[in-house]
């Protein structure tokens, strides 16, 4: 790790006064070029932290940078993961208030919910498999507390950022019909997204790392060293099939899963 423990703490207080204000900080790659993948999760967990101490309580995991176009984007060979709250999770077909966020996009996934504990290391698909309760249509809220583009270099974010950031992840909307883990072909699940009633995106699952459960099984060995695992009944976000489609106020996404249903919000 490049940063020292009051850096990171420093970094942590940025972000969390960024949220509160809606108002971006500059890149933590611009500010510490030495920034490491370690320095960012430590910065991660100082946000999140400060957060439990405000009150709030973890639900669960959100998982992104799963698609290879993604990481070859980023110059990275593995997802990044960021931690979910339970702020953050909004009802189907209800309401986001879009004055709690800066610069929100949307992105539709599967989100396992987990029945057993899920620990590396050497966890596998089929492990994951026996420990989910169910998985369900959802759709995730990201946000950017972090400028996307440096307003001195013009330099786009980097992995260290995003990951600082909790992984960009800002909100949870689950819907649609539970699906036991075993009942289908998780890969071939996919999904039409529409933004106010025109079609966006659409995407299978099997673009989630050939297989979505590969990437709850990735982030329990992740996690691992940390003596950390997936716990009953948290909810794991596997990661997103579509591009983020960029929202504003007066919004409204859904995303059809076919025979799995459908999950929406509307950006109030």
């Amino acid at each position: 790790m490049a940063l020292s423990n009051d850096d990171i703490q420093a970094c942590a207080r940025r972000l969390h006064q960024a949220e509160k204000t809606r108002t971006q900080i500059r890149q933590l790659s611009q500010d510490f070029p030495k920034i490491t993948i370690a320095d960012a999760y430590a910065i991660q967990k100082a946000w999140v932290d400060v957060k439990i101490a405000e009150g709030r309580i973890v639900k669960g995991h959100k998982i992104g940078l799963t698609s290879k176009a993604m990481q070859s984007a980023l110059n990275i060979d593995e997802p990044d993961s960021g931690v979910l709250l339970d702020d953050m999770f909004f009802a189907d077909g209800g309401l986001v208030p879009t004055e709690r966020f800066i610069a929100t996009r949307v992105e539709a996934e599967l989100a396992f919910v987990m029945s057993k504990r899920l620990a590396g290391p050497d966890c596998t698909l089929f492990d994951v498999l026996n420990a989910t309760d169910f998985v369900v249509p959802a759709l995730e809220i990201l946000d950017t507390r972090i400028e996307r583009v440096d307003s001195r270099t013009k330099a786009t974010r980097k992995i260290f950022d995003t990951i600082a950031d909790n992984a960009a992840n800002a909100g949870i909307v689950l819907g649609g019909r539970p699906i036991r883990p075993l009942d289908a072909d998780l890969r071939w699940i996919g999904a039409l997204c529409f933004k106010n009633g025109q079609l966006e995106e659409t995407g299978l699952a099997a673009g989630v790392l050939n297989h979505p459960a590969t990437a709850v099984a990735w982030l329990a060995n992740k996690i691992a060293p940390l003596g950390l695992a997936l716990e009953p009944g948290q909810v794991v976000l596997a990661g997103s099939f579509i591009r983020p489609i960029e929202t504003r106020k007066g919004d409204t996404i859904q995303a059809d899963y076919g025979a799995y249903g459908s999950v929406s919000c509307h950006f109030a």
